[in-house]
């Protein structure tokens, strides 16, 4: 399995979301591809943001080897399943699939815990304290992805 997770600068939610996912991956026995990527250019490069670094290694997980990156089209072809943080997002990235079948990988993670919800992960960025808050969401999502395709 091939999972990418997508945000707009890739450095707040979607790192959290690829770190989260490798550490319940591994812990699970699981061999899977977890990558993150943002909507976005600006942070081509960065590493996450200091906060979502902190608040990952806080739960005992290290993103540190994570940079930023852009999706591009070519994601369609490597990942089984692409998963947007909010509802913008989720719109950019289904503007670049070409058909049915890519079309169909791209959901909302928090969709895998309350199906049809359409809930959408904060943005953090702009509110320090909301980090702690998006972890635990990703977590409970993660979870849920892992039960559904174990």
């Amino acid at each position: 399995m091939k999972v990418l997770m997508v945000c707009l600068g890739n450095i707040c939610r979607s790192p959290l979301a690829e770190g989260i996912l490798k550490q319940r991956t591994k812990e699970a026995g699981l061999d899977w591809e977890v990558d993150s990527a943002g909507t976005s250019s600006w942070h081509a490069g960065d590493l996450p943001d200091p906060r979502s670094i902190a608040v990952a290694k806080s739960h005992g997980i290290d993103i540190t080897d994570q940079r930023s990156r852009q999706f591009v089209k070519e994601d369609f072809e490597n990942f089984d399943l692409i998963l947007a943080m909010d509802a913008s997002n989720y719109q950019n990235i289904k503007r670049l699939s070409s058909n049915e079948q890519d079309h169909q990988k791209v959901e909302l993670i928090m969709n895998f815990e309350k199906p049809g919800y359409n809930q959408t992960v904060p943005d953090p960025y702009w509110d320090s304290d909301g980090f702690e808050g998006v972890f635990q969401m990703l977590d409970r999502a993660c979870v849920k992805i892992i039960e559904k395709f174990q």
